[in-house]
């Protein structure tokens, strides 16, 4: 929950998704990445609230594949996606098309290493 001198959250646009943080390392994360590149978190920000499973957005978006390409969120298991912020900061998620929801699961300035 916000608190006071916290930012203020864009809500989702109209015909939007809704972005949520799955877990509390991905809400630090992305803290990371506000600070180290906002306008590169600013633009994944508008790319994953308008086409989160869109394929031709700059090639910085795939579904991850393996073990890594579905995870359990809220009771479903869910295609996970990565956005690509810069040369090594990462955006896992993972979209919740009935809900119109995005599942932020894993957000940093480093390169993951579960992706080498």
């Amino acid at each position: 929950m916000p608190k006071r001198n916290d930012r203020v959250a864009p809500p989702a646009p109209p015909s939007g998704w809704e972005l949520r943080f799955g877990t509390k390392e991905a809400a630090e994360g992305w803290e990371e990445l506000v600070k180290a590149a906002p306008g590169n978190l600013w633009r994944a920000w508008e790319s994953l609230t308008y086409g989160p499973e869109d394929l031709t957005i700059l090639n910085r978006q795939h579904r991850l594949k393996g073990e890594l390409g579905s995870r359990m969120v809220q009771g479903e298991n869910l295609e996970q996606w990565q956005y690509e912020v810069t040369g090594g900061g990462r955006i896992w998620y993972c979209p919740d098309p009935e809900r119109r929801i995005v599942w932020v699961t894993y957000a940093s300035t480093a390169h993951p290493r579960a992706t080498d």
